[in-house]
């Protein structure tokens, strides 16, 4: 039972190290300012990404943009986290 247990401790940090790995963004030029797709991305990566970023030198949040499409893609992907707008109509007994 404890090796069962020590497995699943394992396998879980090794997801964990794998999503977090996965957190770091490039400098973005205006030319290529990142759009929807990336803020979707960008917004489900973002607690990974703050926690990064308290020991490296990286943001959450990509500047420049190109505007409301990055934005909207933004607070999607984050909502993500949050169960969106299913998790407050749900309700509690």
């Amino acid at each position: 039972m404890k090796n069962r247990n020590l497995l699943i401790i394992a396998l879980s940090l090794a997801a964990v190290f794998t999503i977090i790995s996965c957190a770091a963004q490039q400098p973005v030029s205006q030319v290529d300012a990142p759009g929807f797709w990336l803020g979707i991305w960008h917004g489900m990566i973002a607690p990974f990404a703050f926690i990064i970023g308290l020991f490296n030198d990286i943001r959450i949040y990509a500047f420049p943009n190109n505007g409301g499409w990055y934005d909207f893609g933004f607070l999607l992907g984050i909502s993500i986290w949050g169960g969106g707008g299913a998790a407050a109509g749900r309700r509690h007994k």
